[in-house]
Formats: C-alpha cells, sequence, structure tokens
C-alpha cells in the first residue's frame, strides 16, 4: 500500500530514506521493514565519478618549511600581552574540557619566552 508520493531512494509507504542499492536482491526499508524492488530508485542517478587531485611532495615539502621559518607559533597568533615577559604577541590552541554546556579552555603560549597559560572561557 502506497501512503506517500513515490519519490526515488524513499519507502513508499511510511517516507523513509532508503538503504543504499545493492547490486542483487531486493530494498527492505530500516524502518517498517517492506521489500521493495529496486526499481523504488528509478530515476536516481548511481553512477558517479571520482576525481582525484594530483598530488606534488616538493610543494607540500615547501610550504612546510616556509611555515616553519616565518614564524615560530604552535597556532593561530593573537594580541595578548604575555604576563611572564611583556610581549604583545602569543599563540593560542582550544580544548572542550569540561562538559559540552560550558564553553572551552583557550591555550596561550608566548612566542618570545614561550610561557603558558589557560583561560577558562
Amino acid at each position: 500500500m502506497e501512503v506517500f508520493n513515490n519519490c526515488p531512494g524513499f519507502c513508499p509507504s511510511c517516507g523513509s530514506i532508503l538503504p543504499p542499492l545493492q547490486v542483487k536482491g531486493n530494498v527492505i526499508c530500516y524502518n517498517c521493514k517492506v521489500e521493495l524492488l529496486p526499481e523504488v530508485y528509478s530515476g536516481e542517478k548511481s553512477e558517479f565519478t571520482i576525481q582525484f587531485n594530483t598530488f606534488d611532495p616538493s610543494k607540500v615539502f615547501n610550504r612546510a618549511k616556509r611555515e616553519s621559518e616565518s614564524s615560530e607559533a604552535d597556532g593561530p597568533v593573537v594580541e595578548r600581552k604575555c604576563p611572564k615577559c611583556g610581549n604583545d604577541k602569543m599563540s593560542y590552541a582550544t580544548l572542550q574540557l569540561r562538559s559540552a554546556d560550558e564553553g572551552q579552555t583557550v591555550f596561550f603560549t608566548c612566542l618570545k619566552c614561550k610561557y603558558k597559560e589557560s583561560e577558562n572561557s
């Protein structure tokens, strides 16, 4: 008994998304367990193309080398005064250490003296 309009890839009985089409056999809806013929996917394009980018290791190595030479930062850099040496640039990293409904913890590192401090936001 078809209750829903027949859209390719959706169960005509309950409207749920159907599992991926297998090579052989009928399709069984995960929700209502009705068994359907593969024609339920008619109108849906089943072929696709995957294109891979070319890999040039020299570009990756040169970029990493340039980045390491340009700064000693372990992450993004912000204008924040170091309480130890007074330098006005610090890098930072964030982690969710407390429960999900609380803010994250931000770890700062001075670019000059490597002093570390944390802040709960």
